[in-house]
Parts: C-alpha cells; sequence; structure tokens
C-alpha cells in the first residue's frame, strides 16, 4: 500500500467512523486538538496524523488503529 492510498483509505474511514458515530467534523476537532480544516485534510486523503494523532482519534472513534486502515465493509463486525 503507498502512502498516498493508506492517506486515502484513513480519511475514508475516519470519516465514515465519524459520522455513524454522530459527530461532525467540527465535534471530532474539539474532542481531538485539531482544527476542523485539518480533520478535513484528514478526511480528504490530503494529509494525516501523527501515530500519536491516530491513537487519539481511534479512542475518540471507539475504535482500535488498525480499523481505521481496512476496507469499509470489512470494518462493520469490529465496531460496537
Amino acid at each position: 500500500m503507498s502512502i498516498k492510498s493508506a492517506k486515502k483509505k484513513l480519511g475514508q474511514q475516519v470519516a465514515t467512523i465519524r459520522k455513524r458515530k454522530g459527530l461532525t467534523q467540527e465535534n471530532l476537532a474539539e474532542l481531538s486538538g485539531y482544527s476542523v480544516e485539518f480533520i478535513s485534510l484528514i478526511e480528504r486523503g490530503i494529509n494525516a496524523p501523527t501515530i500519536d494523532g491516530l491513537e487519539k482519534l481511534a479512542q475518540i472513534l471507539n475504535c482500535k488503529v488498525e480499523i481505521l486502515f481496512q476496507e469499509a465493509d470489512s470494518q462493520d463486525n469490529s465496531l460496537s
């Protein structure tokens, strides 16, 4: 997996899980300490958080970091 495709997959997963949890980008930004603009860049696959940032996002989204890199259909059973 290339860095570009990893960023894109990460962004799609963050957006999908965020929406499933009923959070807005603004909510996620506030909870994570990131700006809304940075959350938007992550979700569009343009930028990515640090490893510590990934852990923080996963904790907020109540999932494992690994879930953030899975295909959308394969993660359904991993979220609760």
